[in-house]
């Protein structure tokens, strides 16, 4: 409304009064519309009976008889009338051309507004008070906001109607996702990070640099349980034996249940692009990038060092290949399944619950409503990657 009025848009300003003012013009709209249909009755109903009456008259009906048939298909002609030209052509019109339709009448709205604005006056107190009297508070249409999942079906309908794209859909979705994820739920775990260490010689933390591909590094002094900070790859390169130690910048540190919007803010405010996560116990949990945070929102954002292979891949119709890492919250949204998320949050950490040799061996399974999970890679003791195959019912009903 407010880009109309910059644009000096005819109407523009009383359509901006009537935005402002919401409650009191949907009064004045409810008082129009009733004196339309009032007025409509009261002078249609007896014009449409006379004529045709002659009509039913000819027939050879009794006056009684003539008198009610002619009210009644006096009625009905008025209440067709006045609903399909009143109402609802008007109102497909509106949707179909809303922005020339506000212009056009927002001001025949105002002046009948202001005209009426004493019976409207009055009407909305009697109305009020008698809320009041049942302890009814009077309700606001200003005050109505549409809740997540109302925006979220609103979202899901564009998309069906190609108001919106895939992408838009996905984004608005990861939006509202966004600020209930906690940082454990997207960290790298403490097993994957690769930390340098004050212990090794500078040679060898380049060495593990090089193996990495990754800009910043943590370093840690002895174990994974004592993170003192981290390191720019550039300056591990440029530095000497003896200034070493003290390119080491300060790391932020935050409990691993903390919200990643929350999180997000912390790195902005810290300009910092690493984060180490803390468990319970003080021990380190994992890491957390900027670039985790912001994948979280767009989606997966591959660089050159990035493996190619998806998150979930699919094999054939009834057949996945699926990253151990990958939330069971969003196994459970693709496949439909209700997976329990009380204990692990990831897939690989829910299969190594449900398989009974330890260390998991390639090959282990474990079925949930007919879909059947198998390890497929293990790092050390962890389910790197898992093969789900979907119960063949499944997909022939997705193939009809």
């Amino acid at each position: 409304m407010e880009t109309l009025v910059d644009e000096g848009r005819k109407g523009s300003l009383f359509a901006r009064s009537i935005v402002n003012n919401l409650d009191a013009y949907l009064s004045a709209c409810q008082l129009g519309i009733t004196l339309a249909s009032l007025g409509l009755g009261w002078l249609g109903e007896p014009v449409v009976a006379r004529l045709v009456r002659p009509v039913i008259h000819a027939l050879g009906f009794g006056e009684a008889t003539v008198h009610g048939i002619a009210v009644v298909i006096a009625f009905l002609i008025i209440t067709i009338l006045h609903i399909v030209l009143g109402e609802l052509a008007p109102k497909s019109m509106a949707i179909r051309n809303s922005e020339s339709v506000v212009l056009l009448s927002a001001a025949p709205m105002v002046y009948f507004y202001k005209l009426m604005y004493p019976l409207i006056w009055v009407l909305n107190g009697l109305a009020n008070a008698l809320l009041r009297l049942f302890k009814i508070a009077p309700a606001s249409e200003s005050d109505s906001a549409h809740t997540e999942e109302e925006i979220r079906v609103l979202m899901k309908e564009s998309n069906k109607n190609g108001l919106i794209d895939n992408t838009e859909l996905a984004l608005v979705d990861n939006i509202f996702d966004f600020t209930e994820t906690t940082g454990r739920e997207i960290m790298i775990p403490r097993t994957e990070m690769i930390c340098l260490n004050t212990q090794l010689s500078r040679e060898e933390n380049i060495e593990i640099a090089y193996e990495g591909m990754r800009t910043r590094y943590p370093v840690c002094d002895g174990d994974k349980d004592h993170i003192i900070g981290f390191i720019h790859i550039k300056d591990l390169l440029r530095s000497t034996v003896v200034e070493y130690n003290s390119l080491i910048r300060p790391i932020l540190t935050v409990p691993e249940s903390i919200q990643i919007s929350a999180l997000l803010k912390l790195m902005q405010r810290n300009k910092t692009q690493i984060a180490i996560l803390i468990d319970e116990y003080g021990g380190t949990s994992g890491l957390v990038t900027l670039e985790d945070i912001m994948e979280e929102i767009v989606g997966e954002i591959q660089d050159e060092f990035d493996e190619e292979r998806p998150g979930i891949e699919m094999i054939h119709e009834s057949e996945y290949s699926i990253d151990g890492l990958m939330l069971i919250d969003e196994i459970n949204e693709r496949f439909g399944l209700e997976l329990d998320t009380t204990d692990y949050d990831t897939v690989g950490g829910w299969l190594y619950s449900r398989i009974e040799a330890i260390p998991p061996q390639k090959g282990q399974s474990a079925e949930v409503d007919g879909h059947v999970f198998i390890v497929e890679e293990t790092d050390h003791k962890r389910i790197s990657r898992i093969k789900l195959i979907k119960p063949q019912m499944m997909v022939e009903e997705a193939g009809a």
